[in-house]
């Protein structure tokens, strides 16, 4: 079994970690979002806060107007995205800036990080759960990669960067330094012509 949707797209930036909210993790474990955090509230000293925190109301309004933002784009398309398989999908960002009907206005979503993804995955104990957490790290891990390799071409870039700009230091240097020898030579002074009375 396949995601029906790409996973990276369902990871967040959250206080400086990448997180996938409670919501996403339910659908792609199989199981509705209720029965997935009463599962984790039953056993949340698996969950310290680096695997899994719950999201502040400023947190929940600035991804509420994020989505509708990034959303405002496609308004011409359905709130339901269509899978290979002929079944509707829930969008995402349409569940989050829809919440307040879905969930009620006082909820706020759950977010897990790589590690407490899969410690909820193990707490589900479920064929589908296992399966698709090997999808849900790979992910993680591939959104880790780009960072690092991004990290690496930025610090290539300025070093490059500083490399120039040295050489433009010394190429100007150089510059000032040939430009007297550039320069045409002062001619020597001339002799006069004709008859010269003074010389006499």
């Amino acid at each position: 079994m396949k995601p029906r949707k790409p996973i990276e797209s369902l990871i967040l930036d959250l206080r400086g970690q990448k997180v996938i909210l409670d919501a996403d993790l339910a659908e792609l474990y199989g199981v509705p979002t209720k029965v997935f955090n009463q599962a984790c509230k039953r056993n949340r000293q698996r969950f310290p806060e680096d695997f899994a925190f719950q999201i502040t109301a400023k947190e929940f309004a600035g991804l509420r107007s994020q989505l509708m933002v990034a959303n405002s784009s496609q308004i011409a398309m359905s709130s339901l995205q269509v899978a290979e398989d002929g079944s509707s999908v829930p969008n995402w960002s349409q569940f989050v800036t829809s919440s307040k009907k879905h969930r009620g206005a006082a909820y706020r979503p759950w977010a897990f990080t790589e590690h407490g993804a899969l410690m909820a995955a193990n707490l589900l104990r479920s064929d589908p759960a296992v399966e698709m957490s090997v999808f849900v790290i790979r992910a993680f891990v591939r959104i880790r990669e780009q960072i690092t390799a991004n990290a690496a071409v930025l610090k290539r870039l300025a070093e490059i960067d500083k490399t120039l700009l040295e050489h433009d230091s010394a190429l100007r240097d150089v510059y000032r330094k040939l430009l007297p020898l550039l320069q045409p030579s002062p001619e020597p002074p001339r002799r006069p012509i004709g008859f010269n009375r003074d010389k006499e």
